[in-house]
């Protein structure tokens, strides 16, 4: 397409897209030039899509000219059914857990080959962690992954083997015959561990959250210092409370049919 002498099969969308996806977790702040360069456009092409976007609310300009995700994807984003439904529903149990134990307690559903953290609580006495709301982490290295992993399609599971199974820290799980065994014991036990798989000094722990149908849709979990985690004594909390957000769900999903039918 004319404009995108790099590329130019891609559209104004992709490459609208492809600004936007230029934003991550080590990179909220971009200057144009950073943006064109991670976007892979041509500078005047992303000159005139972040000025758009900017107009529109995607994007905000900082005081020196540098670029951010704005807050209209943010109100955009949390229409999403997995945030609007779901995350309403579990937060009293999320906040009763995170009062109770102290700790880290996470909410976290799959796309594609990513543990999305669909909300986080924590607590000045919990241990520093990598994950945040809205943010990703590997399925095979994280309690919540490993649970929404256990309970995915054999073919996710093959193809988050084949992309190869990156080592975070010594301990992660990267061969695939010890991770097909380790989601295994995931759902013959009912819960998921993960031992300073993800960062050195943690443990986390999680459950399945399901629905009506009995389907696996999202990850319950707490993630403490691992010199002091009693797996027993942290899983103990979690089953009740995913109990607590299904029946919830039920009860919204009946609600929802009630004011249809009338």
């Amino acid at each position: 397409m004319a404009g995108n002498s790099r590329d130019p099969g891609r559209s104004v969308t992709a490459r609208a897209l492809s600004v936007l996806t230029a934003f991550d977790v080590e990179h909220t702040r971009l200057t144009l030039t950073a943006i064109a360069r991670r976007a892979a456009i041509p500078l005047a092409t992303a000159h005139r899509l972040v000025r758009e976007l900017e107009m529109w609310g995607a994007l905000t300009r900082d005081g020196d000219g540098r670029y951010a995700i704005g807050l209209r994807l943010w109100e955009i984003g949390l229409l999403a059914p997995v945030n609007s439904s779901l995350r309403e529903v579990a937060l009293p149990f999320l906040q009763d857990l995170c009062a109770s134990t102290h700790d880290n307690v996470h909410l976290a559903v799959r796309d594609e080959l990513a543990a999305v953290y669909v909300e986080k609580l924590s607590t000045p006495r919990a241990v520093p962690i990598l994950s945040r709301t809205g943010g990703r982490l590997p399925l095979h290295a994280t309690g919540v992954g490993k649970v929404l992993l256990a309970h995915a399609p054999a073919s996710v599971v093959q193809e988050c083997c084949e992309r190869g199974l990156a080592r975070r820290t010594p301990y992660t799980i990267t061969e695939p015959g010890r991770l097909n065994q380790e989601l295994h014991a995931v759902r013959t036990r009912g819960f998921a561990r993960a031992n300073e798989e993800m960062t050195l000094g943690n443990c986390s722990v999680a459950v399945p959250v399901l629905d009506a149908t009995g389907e696996v849709i999202a990850a319950l979990g707490i993630v403490a210092h691992s010199v002091r985690a009693d797996v027993a004594k942290l899983v103990k909390p979690l089953f009740p409370a995913a109990e607590g957000i299904r029946q919830r769900l039920l009860e919204h999903e009946r609600a929802g049919h009630d004011a249809v039918s009338r």
